[in-house]
């Protein structure tokens, strides 16, 4: 395993991963105040082998006012497949969601795709975020999928498909930027209540606990890097628990 600093992946990636990564980095930068966050130096960017192919992984974080980390991970493995992967934390001092979106494509294509904004001190969103999906227009997308068994995290406007084609990947990147615009947009309107910290802690808590509990990026990383290695990235890099601060 080697770490250095690398032009970013998405210029190699699936057309989908660079415009979403693109899109939701500008949003980030039009709407957001950003700074820093201090990921390990080592981190950054990272090299291993997975089957004889080379396994790259580039991360990009940083940290606001309203969320103690934002996180945006690409990978690739040699010429076969292409991942994007980001989470939005909250500050616990904030009760807002947890924003995820993920893109795992292989051979060219898609084959699956996840947004979702989650509630986490309640099972419902907040209200003003439940009017403003509401209003979104509908999509129907042909190939939807089947949440895994620990699914009951995320919201009824979680969006778990496979693309069928182009138009539906122009869709879901529309529809996940505006899920990310109203994301940043109530951030900014929300005021922050220490009162219900120890709440939303545990919300961000049972969110990251059940999201580690995604066995095929486990065993991606235990196959690369070894277990020690897939388990410090999982809960220090992936899914961390914030402190209690």
């Amino acid at each position: 395993m080697t770490s250095t600093s690398s032009p970013s992946l998405r210029t190699e990636q699936h057309s989908l991963i660079q415009q979403l990564a693109d899109c939701i980095e500008g949003v980030w930068q039009e709407q957001l105040e950003l700074s820093p966050y201090p990921l390990p130096e080592d981190l950054g960017y990272v090299e291993g082998k997975l089957e004889g192919e080379k396994l790259r992984i580039e991360n990009r974080c940083y940290q606001t006012p309203e969320f103690r980390k934002i996180h945006l991970e690409l990978a690739k493995v040699g010429t076969t497949l292409d991942i994007l992967h980001c989470v939005m934390f909250p500050n616990p001092n904030y009760d807002l969601p947890m924003f995820g979106t993920d893109l795992v494509g292989a051979k060219g294509k898609i084959g699956a795709a996840i947004a979702d904004l989650s509630p986490l001190r309640q099972t419902v969103l907040p209200q003003p975020y439940q009017q403003q999906l509401s209003d979104l227009p509908a999509i129907a997308f042909t190939h939807p999928r089947e949440l895994p068994p620990w699914g009951h995290i995320f919201s009824e406007f979680c969006l778990f498909l496979r693309p069928d084609n182009p138009d539906e990947e122009t869709l879901f990147l529309n529809r996940v930027k505006e899920y990310v615009q109203i994301h940043c947009q109530q951030a900014r309107n929300t005021p922050p209540t220490p009162e219900l910290h120890s709440e939303i802690l545990a919300g961000q808590r049972n969110y990251c606990d059940h999201q580690r509990k995604n066995d095929k990026t486990r065993r991606v990383l235990e196959n690369a890097f070894g277990n020690e290695w897939a388990e410090y990235y999982m809960t220090q890099v992936l899914f961390d628990l914030p402190t209690e601060d």
